[in-house]
C-alpha cells in the first residue's frame, strides 16, 4: 500500500497543476495579454502621453507666463525709475525757475524803489525849488512893502525892485553855505 500511496500522492501533487488545465490557463494569460498589449495598453500609454504634454504644456505656460510676468515688472520699475528722475528733473528745474523768478522779481523791485527814490528826490527838490521861489517873492514883497513905509515912499519899480530883492536874498544864501562849511569843519 505504501506504493499506491505514493503514486496517487504524486499524481496530485498540488504544486503542479495538471497539463490541461495549464495549457488552458496559459491561452488564457496569452488571450487576455493579447488584449492588454493591443487594446488597453496603448490607450492607457496615449492617455499617460497626453497627460505628459499637458503637465509639460502647463509648465511651459507657467514658464512663459513667469518669464513675461518678470519682463513686465523690469518694465515697470524701469519706467518708474524713468518717472522718478523725471520728477526729479522737473523739481530740479522749477526750483531753478522759482529762484530765477525771485532774484527777477528782487531786482525789478530794486530798480522800482530807485526810481521811486529818485523821483522823490527830484520831486522834493522841485518843490524845495518851488517853495524857495515862493518864499523868494513873498519875502521880496514884504521887504518892498516894508522898506516902502520906512521910506515913506512907493517902490513901484519891479524889474529894480527884483533886482534887489534877489541880491540881499544871494547875500544870505552866501553867509548861510559859510557858516554850515564852517560848522562841518568843526
Amino acid at each position: 500500500m505504501n506504493a499506491l500511496v505514493q503514486v496517487a500522492a504524486e499524481e496530485e501533487n498540488p504544486l503542479i497543476p495538471p497539463i490541461p488545465e495549464l495549457v488552458i490557463g496559459l491561452i488564457a494569460f496569452a488571450i487576455v495579454f493579447f488584449f492588454l498589449a493591443k487594446k488597453l495598453l496603448p490607450n492607457i500609454n496615449r492617455v499617460l502621453e497626453e497627460r505628459r504634454e499637458a503637465i509639460e504644456g502647463g509648465m511651459e505656460k507657467a514658464e512663459a507666463t513667469q518669464a513675461e510676468a518678470q519682463q513686465v515688472l523690469e518694465d515697470y520699475r524701469a519706467q518708474l525709475a524713468d518717472a522718478r528722475h523725471e520728477a526729479a528733473r522737473l523739481r530740479q528745474e522749477a526750483q531753478e525757475q522759482g529762484a530765477a523768478l525771485i532774484a527777477e522779481m528782487r531786482a525789478e523791485g530794486q530798480r522800482q524803489r530807485e526810481e521811486i527814490i529818485a523821483a522823490g528826490h527830484s520831486q522834493i527838490e522841485a518843490d524845495r525849488k518851488q517853495a524857495a521861489q515862493t518864499l523868494r517873492q513873498d519875502v521880496g514883497r514884504l521887504a518892498t512893502d516894508l522898506a516902502g513905509r520906512i521910506v515913506g515912499e512907493s517902490l513901484e519899480d519891479v524889474a529894480r525892485q527884483s533886482r534887489t530883492i534877489d541880491r540881499f536874498l544871494d547875500e544870505l544864501e552866501t553867509k548861510a553855505a559859510d557858516g554850515s562849511k564852517a560848522e562841518a569843519g568843526r
